[in-house]
């Protein structure tokens, strides 16, 4: 009797180099090692030399640009071709998701189609279909030139919103209360996008995101985290509580609204990251990702859910290994804060340690040190620091989290011209 083969994992896109890609990413080869899957990453060369503990974590690993379109599905094609099969396809950073279901259609293996991955991976197609589908949405144009921006604002109500029509994590994002504050808020979009973007009106109210996976083609969501942003005009986010401190009524209609969303936009497969706002209309739902939530939400949700393995439960569905969702509520709480000091150059960080040493922090990182520069906030890049805390409650969680933010001090002095 010869030896089952054991099922192999293609693991689309590999990491990024950044620290809280590769902790990502090397979570997900964890969760699929202890499943008995092999791994096959893919990802860009250069990344790929970059991030060689993801490459010492899997079986092989191959040069592949998932940002080509259709050169991901062609490779994965020749493998098959000389023998080698792939049971599971997945992915988790967001330039790779429509490279993701490519290949799972390519090789008929469980994802999402391509068309519906490239839908909410733009940001206008996603929200005419949400609004076609009669969820709210805030009314936007995505504008070639400035003169279709004036035109779109003496048109609708503001404050407005401009941002690319394709990025990620805020960048790029500006509100604005009129046509003057248009050009700088173009000026602010990232280098390299600048041809189309957007403008949609503002929506008022706290801002939400609901974090799950696809379970035999349907969503689950694992919890709702609540999030403190900065002032206007940027969007950076320095503060998730998980789960959000919500009444219940309000947080079954949140529930109730993204997992509608989810199924009119016809997805069915991995993880998902839904944006939304509560407002006096009801829920109003922001981006839809396709992948993990970033911002170290992967390390917050195992503590609030006990034993979750959120990679572990998309293999899971793929080989059909059943799930127990009783398991999957929420028992605990997190929270983390991201640090965004004001500029200058830095002279000293006090109180660190102190949080270091704390028995609740569950993950804290100082990405500055004495004589870097910081620099007026532009982009999560300015996010200096984080604090990650979990406790028994999400108001312990977020209380304490803020109280130690408040002991870290970070002494700066001005920059010369």
């Amino acid at each position: 009797m010869t030896d089952q083969p054991r099922p192999r994992l293609l693991f689309v896109g590999g990491a990024g180099n950044a620290t809280l890609a590769v902790d990502v990413v090397g979570t997900a080869i964890r969760e699929a090692r202890e499943r008995g899957l092999e791994v096959h990453v893919t990802n860009q060369e250069a990344t790929l030399a970059a991030t060689p503990s993801i490459t010492e974590l899997a079986d092989e690993a191959s040069a592949v640009d998932f940002e080509v379109r259709g050169a991901s599905a062609a490779w994965a094609r020749e493998q098959v071709a000389v023998g080698n099969r792939f049971d599971v396809v997945f992915g988790v950073r967001e330039m790779a998701q429509e490279a993701v279901a490519e290949v799972a259609a390519a090789l008929g293996r469980p994802g999402n189609s391509p068309k519906a991955v490239h839908r909410v991976r733009t940001k206008d197609e996603a929200r005419a279909e949400l609004a076609a589908a009669g969820f709210p949405q805030p009314r936007f144009l995505v504008c070639s030139d400035v003169a279709e921006a004036y035109d779109f604002l003496e048109a609708s109500t503001g404050p407005w919103v401009v941002k690319p029509r394709d990025a990620m994590g805020s960048e790029g994002v500006t509100r604005i209360a009129g046509p003057d504050d248009l050009a700088g808020a173009l000026e602010f979009l990232p280098e390299g996008i600048r041809g189309a973007f957007i403008v949609e009106e503002f929506v008022e109210g706290p801002e939400y995101s609901a974090e799950g996976v696809f379970l035999g083609g349907a969503p689950h969501i694992l919890a709702l985290t609540s999030k403190e942003l900065l002032p206007p005009p940027n969007f950076f986010e320095t503060e998730y509580v998980i789960p959000a401190i919500l009444p219940d009524e309000t947080a079954r209609e949140i529930e109730t609204q993204v997992v509608a969303a989810l199924t009119a936009l016809e997805l069915g497969y991995g993880q998902f990251h839904v944006e939304l706002w509560w407002t006096e209309r009801g829920v109003v739902l922001g981006e839809i990702h396709v992948r993990n939530a970033g911002g170290w939400i992967h390390r917050m949700l195992p503590h609030v859910i006990p034993g979750l393995e959120w990679f572990g439960l998309v293999y899971d569905d793929a080989l059909g290994t059943p799930v127990d969702l009783e398991a999957l509520r929420p028992r605990r709480g997190a929270a983390i804060r991201f640090l965004t000091p004001p500029s200058g150059r830095l002279v000293a960080v006090e109180g660190w340690d102190e949080v270091l040493a704390h028995p609740n922090v569950i993950h804290a990182e100082l990405a500055i040190a004495p004589g870097a520069v910081i620099e007026p906030h532009r982009s999560v890049g300015n996010r200096v620091a984080h604090i990650l805390v979990g406790a028994d409650t999400p108001e312990e969680a977020r209380d304490l989290v803020r109280a130690l933010e408040e002991s870290v001090r970070f002494v700066t002095e001005p920059v010369e011209d």
